[in-house]
């Protein structure tokens, strides 16, 4: 089943790593004349966000490069069959041997290799990394493991700082915000779906993580005062040729800007959405964040066009592991309140 998923994974997504797929394409209007956008579109890759920096300023790898990747694609999924077919699940059987392992692989997303491959997502700066932090600048590492040191509010997605409440875990735990639920859309480890939508004078931005909708006007409309602030923002759009921009304003602060880094309270978002063919569309998002980063940072990822649709993300109405691991945190108070030990705490 898992060696099927990863087929149809490729056979989707085998094209992320194309830079425009054909160069005469025009996109089909809608009925008031706007390129069409519409459909379902997932933004997974495996290209990385950073360009890893034995490839300097190297944008593209070169067709040896890419046989290479795609050898050692194969290489790991072969190794995991062969685990796999070696697996005993049976319950009487040693220990050692009846651990099926950790079951989220089988989600994740993962994208197959195109004929051109990106180095990195990020292409300004042009050695494709992010840019130096500012002095002073808001830096929180959040993770799978145990709670890092910190303090509120936690503005990284995974993990948290401790378990006195919900305010110590991240966004994403909370349900507030995913880990890829943007604005920008960064390639992640599954749920790399947005829906777009369109009317004559707006354009709806649907994400399936967390099931957030931005409503992007289209027309003239007078921006937010500085005053109101949101968790995605303010964004207001308009038409450059063929191509959606979108750019966004009044962040709330208790996001990063971007990885690790910052505050986004003075971040301003700037996305283009262009279809580039019947299957793809090209999305270029710019984050410039002076309280953050020396330079701003622009990315491209390519999204695909799906044959499915959105399922409701029910975050809150599901979220048992909060409730679980808020639980699981006053047990152990009780037990070391009564003397017992309980090892280290996560």
């Amino acid at each position: 089943m898992k060696g099927i998923k990863l087929l149809i994974l490729s056979a989707l997504t085998a094209m992320t790593g194309i830079v425009t797929a054909q160069s005469n394409y025009e996109a089909p209007r809608t009925e008031w004349g706007q390129p069409d956008l519409q459909g379902v579109w997932n933004f997974s890759s495996d290209v990385p966000m950073q360009r890893p920096e034995r490839y300097g300023s190297q944008a593209f790898l070169t067709d040896e490069e890419i046989q290479e990747r795609r050898d050692q694609i194969m290489a790991q999924r072969r190794a995991a069959d062969e685990a796999a077919a070696r697996l005993n699940i049976d319950p009487d059987a040693p220990e050692e041997t009846s651990n099926p392992g950790g079951y989220n692989d089988f989600w994740f997303e993962t994208a197959g290799l195109g004929d051109v491959v990106r180095t990195s997502h990020i292409v300004y700066p042009e050695d494709g990394r992010q840019p130096s932090y500012v002095e002073g600048a808001n830096i929180q590492f959040g993770g799978l493991g145990p709670d890092v040191p910190g303090e509120r509010p936690v503005r990284y997605v995974v993990g948290g700082i401790d378990k006195n409440g919900p305010e110590d875990r991240g966004l994403s735990e909370r349900c507030i915000v995913g880990f890829n639920s943007g604005p920008p859309f960064v390639p992640s480890l599954y749920n790399n779906n947005m829906q777009i939508i369109q009317n004559k004078e707006t354009a709806v931005i649907f994400t399936e993580m967390i099931h957030d909708a931005r409503i992007v006007p289209l027309v003239d409309k007078p921006a937010l005062s500085d005053d109101i602030r949101l968790w995605s923002g303010d964004s207001r759009g308009y038409w450059d040729g063929d191509t959606l921009v979108v750019e966004t304003k009044n962040f709330n602060g208790y996001r990063q800007s971007f990885g690790a880094a910052g505050n986004n309270y003075n971040a301003s978002l700037t996305e283009k959405f262009t279809r580039v063919s019947y299957d793809q569309v090209d999305y270029e998002f710019t984050i410039d964040d002076p309280s953050t980063f020396t330079d701003k940072i622009t990315a491209v990822v390519p999204m695909i066009k799906m044959a499915g649709q959105i399922y409701e993300y029910a975050c809150h109405e599901g979220n048992y592991g909060m409730i679980n691991t808020l639980r699981g945190a006053r047990v152990e108070d009780e037990l070391i309140a009564e003397g017992v030990d309980i090892g280290e705490r996560d």
